[in-house]
């Protein structure tokens, strides 16, 4: 590449690199105001926790983290009350507009707590943002103005299909078309002009979250959207060992059925769930966020290099 030429991208993102910066450190902020522990848990570790859509990065004999999910939960199952952390992800064959294979998460876990106070904590957060940022309740992201005035849609994954979708949950989880109409009919209808809480997803695609105690065929699980994008995925912990272990083994089922790599069971992390108390956690995608505060259309202006200028 020309040196020229690479200079005047990385010039033209100094804007967007700057307002991001502010953004996590009001992220920090907020945090450390509720009295929050910040923590830094290992990038490379032994076995990832087995999904079956999410492939992990080899590095020698082990694997570069999708998630620092399984080391933080061990914290909260030691006794941390409430940890948060911002660190670099990543998984292999991840690339496009909204994905990068090296990226910045945003997780937090709280004790005693379940996904409905996390929803709050999670508006709670980004209105924290962008009053830092811009003082104001409204951003503008590609043309459309996003109303952030609390409180936010909470609507459940089944009222979307009915609401939206050509098919109804159950059907399409008979005939194994549920990712295809969450992104191809339900998924861009959501948070275009407020940010939309969709939660109670399918048992079988909360692979760490509790069953709901009013129906089991629930699981207590959310996910954010705004602006179109996918933000952000929480849980109430699931935290019975045995049925973890047996979750995962089906995903090491279907993985290997695919053809896929297999990973090693996530021992400690297992045995950690004997002392696991109720708890909450939610994983945020920081590049995301920036997008949206920097009115950004690709992931690509809101980070200093991408693969493809390494």
């Amino acid at each position: 590449m020309d040196t020229m030429d690479e200079s005047w991208r990385l010039a033209k993102k100094q804007h967007a690199l700057r307002r991001r910066a502010m953004m996590i450190q009001a992220i920090r902020r907020f945090f450390d105001e509720r009295d929050y522990f910040e923590v830094d848990t290992p990038i490379r570790i032994p076995a990832p926790a087995p999904e079956e859509h999410i492939d992990a990065i080899p590095s020698g004999d082990w694997f570069l983290q999708t998630s620092p999910e399984l080391c933080m939960k061990r914290l909260i199952a030691a006794g941390y009350p409430k940890i948060f952390q911002i660190s670099k992800c990543f998984r292999a064959a991840e690339r496009g507009g909204l994905h990068l294979p090296e990226f910045t998460m945003l997780e937090w876990y709280r004790r005693e707590s379940d996904y409905r106070a996390l929803m709050q904590e999670c508006e709670d957060l980004i209105l924290f943002v962008a009053q830092t940022l811009d003082g104001g309740d409204v951003i503008f992201y590609q043309g459309s103005g996003i109303a952030l005035q609390a409180p936010w849609m909470r609507i459940s994954v089944a009222d979307a299909f009915a609401r939206y979708a050509s098919l109804s949950m159950k059907e399409a989880l008979e005939k194994d078309c549920f990712d295809e109409i969450m992104t191809g009919e339900i998924e861009p209808r959501l948070g275009r002009s407020h940010p939309v809480f969709l939660y109670d997803y399918p048992v079988e695609l909360g692979a760490l979250a509790r069953v709901k105690k009013t129906d089991s065929a629930l699981a207590e699980r959310f996910e954010l959207y705004m602006g179109g994008l996918e933000l952000a995925n929480a849980f109430t912990e699931l935290t019975d060992e045995k049925e973890q272990r047996s979750r995962f083994e089906r995903v090491r089922h279907k993985r290997r059925a695919a053809g896929k790599a297999v990973y090693s069971m996530p021992e400690p992390f297992l045995s950690s769930l004997r002392h696991m108390p109720e708890a909450a956690g939610i994983a945020l995608g920081v590049d995301r966020l920036a997008m949206l505060f920097t009115d950004s259309a690709s992931i690509d202006d809101i980070v200093a290099f991408t693969p493809e200028m390494l």
